[in-house]
């Protein structure tokens, strides 16, 4: 008598069942690798030298506002007017020392530098070195040199100065004084170009 072989039907449903959810869940599986929706990591942005590293002109420092270079030298003020001269910015506290050019056309510049005023101010104006000294004892009683002298406010003298120890007035005092301190380098320039007569210009 041959052998039944009905016994064998319920593991082969269940094996067929078994592949048919592992392909079911394959596919899904597939699916959400495939999906437009899934993030993707930013591949790096490449520099212009093609090294991958980033550049140092990237970091958004050309983009800040202003655009002014901070060691770019200050503007000689406008106005402020024509030929050899000094300059003097009362609210820069800074003076321009100005030359004609040696091709005799327009000016240069051959000097600026930040000056230390005293207590006592002049007037915006066109002026002219009234006299110089090489050496004297200042209004605030500090031996000074390269001193030259351009107005007087109300019997106080107004010029510039180089203290010979480095010191420099104090804004503070209630001494009316009247020197504009200047390093000893910066005072030399000075001596060197402005004798009796030379013009000075006082701006605000």
């Amino acid at each position: 008598m041959a052998r039944s072989t009905s016994g064998s039907r319920p593991g082969t449903f269940v094996a067929a069942l078994t592949a048919v959810a592992l392909a079911v869940v394959g596919w899904f599986a597939y699916q959400a690798a495939a999906s437009p929706d899934r993030p993707r990591a930013a591949a790096p942005a490449e520099s212009p030298s093609g090294t991958g590293e980033a550049d140092e002109t990237d970091l958004g420092e050309k983009d800040e506002p202003g655009g002014e270079d901070p060691g770019a030298e200050p503007v000689l003020p406008a106005d402020s007017g024509e030929g050899a001269r000094i300059v003097y910015s009362l609210t820069q506290q800074r003076v321009w020392l100005v030359d004609a050019a040696e091709d005799g056309l327009g000016e240069e510049i051959l000097r600026t530098y930040p000056v230390h005023p005293s207590t006592v101010l002049p007037e915006p104006g066109e002026y002219a070195v009234t006299s110089t000294a090489e050496q004297i004892t200042g209004s605030d009683g500090v031996p000074v040199e390269h001193v030259v002298v351009f107005a007087s406010v109300d019997g106080v003298v107004i010029g510039f100065s180089a203290s010979l120890d480095g010191s420099l007035p104090d804004p503070d005092s209630t001494e009316r004084t009247g020197g504009i301190r200047q390093s000893r380098e910066d005072g030399a320039a000075m001596w060197e170009l402005a004798g009796a007569g030379f013009p000075v210009v006082v701006v605000p």
